[in-house]
């Protein structure tokens, strides 16, 4: 899955990368996500998408600091399934340690609680990929280990909550362009339906269409629904042209009479995760939401909470420490498609990153639309 010459030549994931395959109980689209500190960005497109994970943790490293990020983030975008496969047990000392792979057992089951997974939210298995050691087929080099192969493990996963009655939300991840038929905008769905002849609107564009085909892994489809990879051949609506200037990732398709929501304003909940220094009003991470990451400013902070108790320990802050949990109002610096997590759940999650780090995660409590 790692096609582009860079990730060859050096040995990692730069961009989600995208396969379907089957096993006896689902059929699953699996988003190959980087797992590289210069990537988080693309790595969150990847996560935002999910509704289980698979976390590689190295049997010889162990807890790195990336790996901690990552599940702060696959917490942030909801996803409360994850298996973690302790790769490279063929590579411990001794090769297919029993006691590396408990080691590490202990030390990633003390970051999901400390993150807030229950004990039941995820499970380990020991593998080595390149030997297909507990892959496809028990390892004969672990029988210590008892339990099923990690294909058979990745069938105790279950279908989130699927959306289907709430309004169409199907943000772009990519526009490929197809000789035939001109630009085709590609991405999941994550709420509602879509279909062919489906009018629908682009946001923050406001640019119109009419579904004219619709395709999953190239192979043509009647209907798009939550979790499906979709891309559309369009007849556009109005005097606006398919290309990357008017279809972009981050922009989101709904249904023309009930468009996704720009935020003029929103008002969240917010975690500080990680900053070494206070924050005031104005300080402006990067918010990464859905397919989007837009900039946006802290134009006030309402109140802040006791994390254990929820209760309001202070009004009208001065500023905020890591650790603390706040009400804030955020004003970003572009147009931004973002709703409230109590109306669309997959667009009321969001990150804050800053410098490189993930620095906060959110859920959106209300939003201020901007007009148009």
């Amino acid at each position: 899955m790692d096609d582009l010459p860079e990730e060859r030549s050096r040995g990692v994931t730069i961009r989600a990368q995208i396969k379907k395959f089957d096993t006896k109980q689902h059929h699953f689209t699996i988003s190959d996500a980087p797992g590289h500190q210069d990537y988080v960005s693309n790595m969150i497109k990847g996560t935002s998408q999910a509704e289980a994970a698979v976390l590689l943790v190295d049997a010889k490293e162990g807890v790195m600091p990336q790996t901690r990020e990552h599940l702060i983030l696959a917490k942030t975008f909801g996803i409360n399934q994850v298996l973690i496969a302790v790769n490279k047990m063929d590579a411990t000392i001794p090769p297919y340690s029993k006691d590396v792979f408990n080691s590490t057992v202990n030390d990633v089951s003390d970051l999901f609680k400390e993150i807030g997974f229950k004990d039941d939210q995820y499970s380990f298995i020991p593998v080595s990929a390149i030997k297909n050691d507990n892959i496809s087929e028990r390892s004969q080099n672990m029988s210590w280990y008892k339990d099923r192969t990690l294909i058979n493990k990745l069938d105790d996963f279950q279908p989130s909550k699927d959306y289907s009655g709430l309004p169409l939300r199907w943000p772009l991840h990519d526009i490929m362009k197809v000789k035939t038929v001109g630009y085709i905008p590609v991405g999941y769905v994550y709420a509602g339906s879509i279909k062919p002849g489906d009018e629908i609107v682009f946001m923050p564009g406001a640019n119109h269409a009419v579904v004219k085909t619709l395709e999953e892994h190239h192979i043509g489809v009647d209907v798009g629904r939550k979790g499906d990879p979709v891309g559309a051949n369009l007849r556009v609506i109005g005097k606006w042209d398919k290309n990357k200037k008017n279809l972009r990732s981050g922009y989101v398709a709904g249904p023309a009479d009930n468009p996704p929501t720009v935020a003029d304003t929103f008002t969240a909940n917010i975690m500080l995760l990680e900053h070494s220094t206070p924050i005031y009003v104005g300080y402006a991470p990067m918010i990464h939401v859905h397919e989007a990451h837009v900039k946006s400013s802290i134009e006030q902070m309402l109140k802040k909470y006791d994390p254990k108790t929820m209760e309001v320990i202070e009004e009208n802050p001065s500023f905020l420490m890591k650790g603390d949990l706040a009400e804030v109002v955020f004003r970003p610096k572009a147009p931004l498609v973002i709703e409230p997590l109590s109306k669309m759940p997959p667009l009321g999650r969001f990150a804050m990153r800053d410098h490189g780090k993930t620095v906060g995660a959110g859920t959106v409590t209300s939003v201020n639309p901007r007009q148009y």
